[in-house]
């Protein structure tokens, strides 16, 4: 499949999507994470759109920093360059967990033990989505 010459490559979208989810998952800033490898904050941005290709090295020295080993960052990977299209609900939750409060929610909802407070919350965050829209 050709690509757009003026677009970021997908891979190089992938890639740095996968780094900002683990960067936020852990709590760091793009300014920490780009403290420790020795870029800008602004390159940071950049390769977490995808705009500006990772190099080998930059990226063994994020894996490092991000605790993360170097296939997490391609995980995912083939569905999302081989012709595979996520549903836009997938794109959705996707793009919400990529959120800081995403991964708060992410990380906090599975302590509810209560199968009935879980249902009770979805309840809530579907009346209050409804009524925002």
């Amino acid at each position: 499949m050709p690509f757009d010459d003026n677009a970021p490559n997908p891979v190089d979208v992938h890639v740095g999507a996968r780094v900002r989810l683990r960067r936020k998952f852990l709590g760091l800033s793009q300014q920490g994470l780009a403290d420790e490898i020795e870029l800008t904050f602004q390159q940071v941005q950049k390769y977490e759109r995808g705009s500006n290709r990772i190099s080998a090295s930059k990226l063994f020295a994020i894996a490092k920093v991000l605790r993360a080993p170097i296939s997490y960052f391609y995980d995912g990977l083939g569905e999302a360059v081989a012709g595979f299209s996520e549903s836009e609900s997938e794109q959705t939750a996707n793009s919400f967990l990529l959120t800081t409060e995403g991964i708060q929610l992410a990380e906090a909802f599975p302590r509810i033990i209560s199968p009935r407070h879980r249902r009770k919350i979805l309840d809530l965050v579907r009346t209050l989505a409804d009524d925002e829209a």
